[in-house]
């Protein structure tokens, strides 16, 4: 189920719109997550990932950045990935045709807060059982979910580090990883070349051997 939407803009942290499920339905005290959202969105930069997934719990926030405009969401951990990015994605279609030009010149939060009215629409066409047996066809071309990074939203809130930096720290474990298979690869490229000489010397010293003893 999706509990909270929060659109916000990159460069400042200013809430656009919002949307969240009232107490009495979900059953749950979302002040929490409300405000984990509020501090996530104020640490977000251009470097940032464009799509990551921030665990809390039982629930996950997962956000999307495009156009300088943060789209998150939260989510049962239950809720699927795919679906939860893919709810997104419709969200800053819809957001940037109607609003896109306007974001760098507001100032005032919640400017554009009538977009409660879309994103309402929207969330209750994905947590219907109908859109969630045809999960398999949505469009994913533009993402892929199994590369999305993932971390704790308690550890990036508790220790003030800027998602740009674990972004880094992502990339530079991907480098060390292709330099290593590169290594390996290289060394066994050369392990072959020498098993290959070996067997090269064996056979020219038996060759010089039979030629010398035995014409």
């Amino acid at each position: 189920m999706v509990l909270l939407t929060v659109i916000a803009r990159v460069a400042d942290g200013l809430p656009l719109a919002a949307s969240m499920q009232e107490d009495d339905q979900s059953g749950r005290d979302l002040q929490q997550y409300q405000n984990q959202a509020k501090q996530l969105c104020r640490k977000l930069n251009a470097q940032s990932p464009d799509r990551c997934t921030l665990e809390a719990g039982a629930m996950n926030f997962h956000y999307l950045i495009a156009q300088g405009v943060c789209y998150l969401t939260l989510c049962e951990a239950s809720f699927p990935k795919k679906m939860a990015f893919a709810y997104l994605e419709d969200l800053h279609s819809e957001f940037y045709d109607q609003y896109g030009r306007r974001v760098p010149t507001v100032v005032r939060p919640y400017s554009f807060i009538e977009f409660d009215t879309y994103i309402q629409k929207t969330k209750k066409s994905y947590i219907d059982s109908r859109a969630r047996r045809n999960l398999g066809s949505i469009n994913t071309e533009l993402q892929d979910v199994q590369r999305i990074m993932v971390a704790n939203i308690e550890e990036v809130l508790q220790r003030g580090e800027a998602l740009s930096a674990l972004d880094t720290k992502a990339s530079n474990l991907t480098s060390l990883s292709k330099k290593y298979r590169s290594d390996a690869k290289y060394l066994n490229t050369r392990s072959t070349y020498a098993k290959v000489a070996a067997v090269a010397v064996f056979f020219i010293t038996l060759i010089i051997y039979v030629r010398f003893w035995w014409l």
